[in-house]
């Protein structure tokens, strides 16, 4: 069963519309990238905390979802902070948790074809300019936020196979395993979207 990045609820922020929350995280994107007071960043990364907390999230969910977003995060930031300054360093690292946390939020409160719909709208008038297809940027939104969950379920399993085995436990090694069998469900996934004529070209 795959699992979903929703997750259901009646919170103020599961009521608003996706193009309501859209455009906020877009404002919300400009202003961090605007300012590069680490004391205005961090009132920013606590907010947006809170706002993930008001979806209902519980925060060993949160944390399981987060973790390896917020450890790359950690990485670029500490590579600012040697190769620049450590203020810059802090920065960067308050800059993009801030907007994992807030993109979090949305996901966690919003269902994947509502994306899809508002993402299909969105791109109509450049479709009418002959640059893209809505439909199918809104399908690819939408495969994209339903099956991240999936390749986390994929990981999970070969680590506890690796356990069962006795083998170390290595993300390394597991890399590869991980990637041919996200490759072959994509193989699939794009068969039977061609098959059902979901794509028109």
């Amino acid at each position: 069963m795959l699992r979903s990045l929703h997750i259901d609820g009646a919170t103020p922020l599961h009521r608003l519309s996706v193009r309501i929350k859209l455009a906020g995280l877009f404002l919300a994107s400009l202003a961090i990238f605007l300012t590069g007071s680490p004391l205005l960043l961090g009132g920013a990364t606590v907010l947006s905390a809170l706002v993930l907390a008001s979806v209902g999230m519980s925060f060993s969910e949160a944390g399981s979802r987060l973790f390896w977003p917020l450890v790359s995060i950690a990485i670029v930031a500490v590579a600012t902070g040697v190769f620049e300054t450590p203020l810059q360093g802090l920065v960067v690292l308050l800059r993009f948790a801030t907007l994992i946390l807030l993109a979090a939020a949305v996901t966690a409160s919003t269902e994947v074809g509502d994306f899809m719909e508002e993402i299909t709208v969105l791109m109509l008038p450049f479709e009418r300019l002959g640059l893209v297809n809505a439909a199918d940027i809104g399908l690819a939104l939408g495969l994209v936020l339903r099956f991240v969950p999936e390749i986390a379920t994929r990981y999970e399993s070969l680590r506890d196979a690796h356990a069962a085995r006795g083998l170390p436990v290595r993300p390394l090694k597991m890399l590869a395993p991980l990637i041919i069998l996200t490759l072959k469900d994509a193989d699939m996934i794009a068969m039977a979207i061609d098959a059902r004529g979901l794509r028109r070209q």
